[in-house]
């Protein structure tokens, strides 16, 4: 099995459309029926043997524990329930329009009730709504199963990063918004709440971050890449140096990004150790300067034990 396999967004920005759309249409079933946890994270989705899940849900309410499977080996959606019944229906073929309606009539046979903004979050110059959505919607299996693949590999990298960090930090997950798995990383300090903010933003923002992950491309970035950021930025950040050597600072919607290119770091003798750099130089980066107890904090290989 091929380590970061070649993944350019222009051989497969159909069907990542597709799946972003699926994966929201999920995602918000996942926010509707899920219990509210600090920073959002009960919403991501998580890495499976077999492609991406929303986890357990339900279950407080008069609705069954059930959770919703994306399988990209058969490429199937897959409904489970805790009393043994199952629902699945292909992934190819369907539009936006046909996906939202198969998952409403699957819930509905397995007796669950959920009601939905079906509307897209942030799809730039996508505003349809899901279930008016009939336009052809193309399903590469292979990419798609490729998709899964690299996400796999990548967490497993980040589960390695996050280890070496014992204060508050976050699951690796994969966010239906942005399209990206990601791990945060938390100083314990708040920050001073703005009302001029959207609810979403503050909420993902209320305390001191810096945040590593990668996503596949998009129209601001048309190619897979790693990244970080430290929010509230502070001053001086992009005057720290990152490593990899090709790795480099760049502006993001008004703030700075710290990028390693996907094909910069797949072609390397040890991608994994290159991609480790990047995270741990982009970590000190934004921890040196916004002064984290960078010392306190350490706990490499995820060892807090003293004596170990």
């Amino acid at each position: 099995m091929e380590l970061f396999p070649a993944m350019p967004l222009s051989e497969w920005a159909d069907t990542k459309l597709t799946l972003h759309k699926f994966a929201q249409i999920v995602g918000k079933i996942r926010l509707a029926a899920s219990v509210r946890r600090n920073h959002w994270w009960n919403v991501a989705y998580h890495v499976t043997g077999r492609g991406i899940t929303t986890r357990p849900m339900g279950g407080l309410d008069e609705n069954p524990v059930f959770a919703v499977d994306f399988d990209f080996v058969r490429h199937r959606l897959v409904i489970d329930t805790l009393n043994g019944r199952s629902v699945s229906f292909p992934l190819a073929g369907n539009s936006a329009a046909s996906f939202h309606h198969e998952i409403l009539a699957a819930l509905d046979r397995l007796g669950i009730h959920v009601e939905i903004n079906a509307e897209p979050f942030d799809l730039v110059g996508d505003t349809t709504p899901f279930a008016e959505d009939t336009a052809p919607a193309p399903y590469d299996h292979t990419m798609a199963n490729r998709y899964w693949r690299i996400l796999s590999q990548v967490a497993q990298v980040l589960e390695a990063y996050a280890a070496d960090y014992s204060g508050k930090t976050s699951p690796v997950h994969h966010f239906w918004h942005t399209f990206d798995v990601a791990v945060t990383r938390f100083s314990g300090r708040k920050v001073p709440t703005n009302a001029q903010v959207d609810p979403v933003t503050r909420e993902a923002y209320s305390e001191e971050v810096i945040s590593v992950g990668f996503w596949f491309g998009d129209d601001n970035m048309p190619e897979p890449a790693f990244y970080s950021y430290t929010a509230p930025e502070p001053q001086g950040l992009v005057d720290e140096p990152l490593r990899p050597e090709q790795a480099k600072w760049t502006v993001s919607r008004g703030s700075h990004l710290a990028i390693l290119r996907y094909a910069d770091a797949r072609i390397g003798d040890d991608p994994r150790a290159t991609v480790l750099e990047f995270f741990r130089s982009a970590y000190l980066a934004g921890a040196r300067r916004a002064n984290w107890d960078i010392e306190g904090t350490s706990c490499p290989g995820g060892v807090t034990d003293p004596l170990a």
